[in-house]
């Protein structure tokens, strides 16, 4: 383009224009650096135990290239697998092949990479994860320098691998007994962090004592924490040890009254993603501006999704109120963390004490140890009554299972948020959910069954049937199935002309056995002595039947007598109707025996 664009004047264009740069080469050639990855701070990166040193070189500078502003990889943790990735890589280059520069890869290479992680045992999907990081290393290092590797390697990279990657296991939701504990325990502690704050020093031991704690509060309160390693803090602690009161927590108790402590943290991410539904990690990096938009009784918060490329800012309305609400408790937790980021300027929702070397600290570092002391302080237990091992990222698949408990399954009520082909996939179609829905299924085919089959009238609905006929006027087709005029052989039939087996007008083309599976047949007591008669000739029948002929031509008939329609009638109408078919030789239609 020539010159500057002015107002007035119009645009010049100039073949140049439209040309692309050619590829800078990555000036920067190092095994040891940092990373200042855009979430989670600092990532040290040390290559120089890697082997061959031109290959690790080349894949350093690809890993720092996808790290950069508008790269790939933006999370700390997602650096470190990428690390650990080309570890693994390098592992196998050493132990299986002769590589010793970049131009010395090949396609076979990755191919026999990819056969050497399948012989291991890795699992398809983890498989593919694991290849696709030294791809993504290989094709930056592909565009870094043109030409390095050869072209079969360059098609090669087109892809990551030539096998299905398989479908990932769903991670689960807890029961709705273990969800019940975790929000108790909750609520409680919850309760219990928040009332300690601006509590005043208790009155036990001595003057002398109180006023050393006195001080000690007074540091606390001047510098925003007491190390161990200050004499004022020693004081104190000799002080209560010769008293014989405790000492062994007393670095959290004095700091507690102050900041959040790092054993607050299980329980408020806990109930935060119970009763939000958010991820853990979206929890985790919440600021002290997420709270947006009051509605009434609601707000909303404002969270960044990173696995959401393009759309990770989002939003979720929340209820909002006292502690017992998400809008309430980010509304506390901002409040008492202002004393705390006096000291630690930050704008991360999560500041707290944490006894070590860097006391004060901002963000969540998740350690398992302290959630599995939180659930073993309250005895948590799974279902199968063992201590619960809870894993923080299935919280928000117990918010959707609890939720999809909550509506029924109905797929519009329960969607919020995602597409119904999404929420079905990823949280209705979870473990924890499959009894649910395999009971559902066979209610179903249950149901079906029953309207399928003829209608039973025990003597007293036939009763109730015939006194509601006479009191409403009564017709002349009730009249008729009631006093036995639509008789056929096993029931009394509403439609023979109006058959479900046949077209309309013509007459029922079923075996008169048939009606035990018609919706025209209505079964009442005068029938009985035929059923049974009928019941006790298709048991006999099995004698010159093979089983399987005898099961398919009298089967579901001997099912629908025995399971169905007699047990729906009194005993003693049951006996009387068998002495009746016993005293009396029913006559059986041809068709029964052919």
């Amino acid at each position: 383009m020539t010159g500057q664009p002015r107002k007035g004047r119009p645009v010049c264009f100039v073949p140049t224009d439209g040309t692309v740069p050619a590829q800078v080469s990555d000036p920067v050639i190092g095994l040891r650096f940092n990373i200042q990855a855009r979430y989670g701070g600092i990532a040290e990166v040390d290559f120089t135990d890697l082997e061959p040193r031109p290959l690790a070189i080349a894949f350093a500078g690809a890993l720092r290239r996808q790290a950069e502003l508008g790269g790939s990889l933006g999370a700390r943790s997602t650096i470190k697998q990428h690390m650990n990735a080309y570890r693994r890589f390098f592992g196998y280059l050493r132990q299986y092949t002769h590589v010793t520069m970049p131009a010395d890869l090949s396609a076979d290479v990755i191919d026999g990479y990819e056969d050497f992680l399948e012989a291991s045992g890795m699992t398809p999907i983890h498989r593919h994860t694991v290849v696709a990081k030294a791809i993504l290393a290989l094709r930056s290092i592909d565009a870094d320098q043109p030409g390095v590797l050869g072209e079969a390697l360059h098609r090669r990279l087109g892809y990551t691998s030539a096998q299905s990657a398989g479908r990932s296991r769903p991670r689960d939701a807890y029961s709705p007994f273990v969800a019940r504990q975790l929000r108790d325990a909750a609520r409680a502690d919850i309760g219990e962090l928040f009332r300690r704050f601006g509590n005043l020093p208790s009155d036990e031991g001595d003057e002398n004592l109180r006023s050393v704690t006195a001080e000690a509060y007074a540091t606390i309160t001047a510098h925003g924490r007491l190390s161990s390693g200050d004499r004022i803090f020693k004081s104190l602690y000799f002080m209560r040890l010769r008293r014989g009161l405790s000492v062994s927590t007393l670095a959290e108790d004095i700091h507690g009254r102050y900041h959040l402590r790092a054993a607050d943290i299980p329980p408020l991410l806990t109930f935060l993603s119970l009763e939000t539904g958010l991820e853990i990690e979206c929890c985790k990096t919440l600021t002290i501006d997420c709270l947006q938009n009051p509605g009434s009784g609601t707000i909303e918060i404002a969270y960044v999704k990173r696995r959401a490329r393009g759309a990770e800012h989002k939003h979720i309305r929340v209820r909002d109120g006292g502690l017992g609400t998400p809008g309430g408790l980010i509304r506390k937790l901002i409040e008492v963390t202002a004393f705390t980021r006096q000291f630690v300027p930050s704008d991360c929702l999560w500041l707290y004490y944490y006894t070590g070397r860097k006391q004060l600290r901002a963000g969540v570092e998740h350690q398992q140890e302290l959630v599995d002391r939180w659930t073993g302080s309250h005895g948590i237990v799974d279902d199968n009554g063992q201590p619960l091992r809870l894993v923080l990222s299935r919280l928000r698949k117990t918010h959707k299972a609890l939720w999809y408990l909550k509506t029924d399954g109905h797929m519009a009520r329960f969607a919020l948020g995602h597409t119904p082909e999404i929420a079905a996939r990823h949280y209705a179609d979870i473990p924890s959910l499959r009894p649910l829905h395999e009971a559902t299924v066979a209610e179903a085919f249950a149901a079906a069954a029953a309207a399928a089959g003829p209608i039973i009238l025990a003597p007293d609905d036939e009763d109730s049937w015939q006194r509601r006929d006479t009191t409403s006027g009564g017709s002349r087709n009730a009249d008729d199935l009631l006093n036995g005029e639509q008789d056929v052989w096993l029931a009394a039939c509403s439609g023979f002309d109006h058959s479900p087996f046949g077209e309309v007008g013509s007459p029922c083309p079923q075996p008169f056995w048939g009606c035990l599976e018609c919706r025209n047949a209505i079964i009442t007591a005068r029938k009985l002595p035929a059923l049974i008669a009928f019941q006790g000739f298709i048991e006999a029948q099995r004698a010159g039947l093979s089983a399987a002929d005898w099961a398919v031509k009298f089967g579901r008939a001997h099912d629908r007598i025995t399971k169905q329609i007699l047990p729906a009638f009194p005993d003693s109408l049951i006996d009387e109707a068998r002495r009746e078919a016993e005293q009396h030789s029913l006559y059986l239609p041809p068709e029964a025996r052919q």
